[in-house]
């Protein structure tokens, strides 16, 4: 589902960046979704859609790919997505998870007032806040995934009911993360929809090489310093910024998942100087590669 690396920048704008347009089955106000290693979830690239998303992951772990955030989950993961935020698969074959279960909603899926009355206070604040996306931890993430989870065995007006029960636990409770905390303000219209996605597919799919400023901005049809106070009043990141941060991402899952030198991850990620790539991992997890990794073998033993 994402961009060839070797399409051409031309190619690139005509191979349009997703907009994926979700249809409730007729007669329902949501979609429900259960994948596993039967049936995999293969909606990879970047995309977008005006409704909300609830995803939780059953074990495994993978990347958190978010509006501007990237980031490394492991043993499962709870996300709430807002509206036309963009965002990429979280699972594939090597993820390594029992399942995954997609809710799908429109903001007003009940109707236009059904959110004001005061018993939906905390949902409707709850769709406020992840307008960034959120994550979910602790206790909520595994009392919420189960009730997820029994929602395939539900008739459908139960699991209207238990969606709305699932929301309001997830708007009462405080074990929970704002992913794009700094920022991420997408604009309505669906040109600049269309114009990051082809930025974030590119940056998903060449992210090991060099990935040029000029090449980068050809590409969305704009010059290099206008790219760049877009892109950082989209993400609050530089553009250097968010490459750099979806390399360390990919190596700290090869450290996880590999048994692959540190030098190897290293190049495999995209970093062409050791030292720096060292440095670069340090201030991002605030530990070196191999205390990373040595910790994680801790965890996992």
């Amino acid at each position: 589902m994402g961009i060839p690396p070797n399409m051409s920048p031309i190619e690139v704008l005509k191979h349009k960046p997703a907009f994926e347009a979700i249809e409730p089955n007729f007669g329902y106000s949501f979609t429900y979704h259960k994948y596993d290693e039967y049936n995999l979830n293969n909606f990879t690239a970047w995309h977008y859609h005006p409704e909300l998303e609830l995803v939780y992951i059953n074990g495994g772990s993978g990347k958190r790919q978010i509006g501007s955030h990237v980031s490394y989950f492991r043993d499962g993961d709870l996300i709430l997505i807002g509206s036309n935020l963009p965002h990429c698969g979280f699972t594939d074959k090597l993820t390594g998870n029992k399942s995954e279960s997609v809710i799908q909603m429109k903001k007003d899926f009940l109707g236009n007032d059904f959110f004001e009355i005061p018993e939906m206070k905390k949902i409707k604040n709850l769709f406020e806040i992840c307008k960034s996306g959120i994550a979910f931890y602790g206790k909520t993430k595994t009392k919420i995934g189960e009730k997820i989870e029994i929602l395939e065995y539900q008739t459908d007006f139960q699991r209207l009911l238990s969606i709305l029960n699932i929301l309001n636990e997830l708007g009462s409770t405080d074990e929970y993360k704002v992913l794009n905390a700094d920022g991420f303000t997408m604009q309505s219209e669906v040109k600049d929809n269309d114009r990051i996605n082809i930025v974030f597919n590119h940056v998903k799919t060449n992210f090991k090489e060099e990935i040029k400023l000029e090449q980068i901005a050809d590409m969305v049809s704009m010059t290099v310093p206008s790219f760049c106070r877009y892109f950082k009043k989209i993400t609050n990141k530089t553009f250097t910024q968010f490459v750099n941060e979806y390399r360390l991402v990919h190596a700290s899952k090869l450290l996880a998942e590999q048994p692959m030198s540190i030098t190897e991850v290293c190049y495999e990620s995209g970093f062409n100087n050791f030292s720096h790539f060292n440095k670069s991992f340090k201030a991002f997890t605030g530990q070196n590669p191999s205390e990373y990794r040595n910790q994680l073998k801790s965890v996992l033993h």
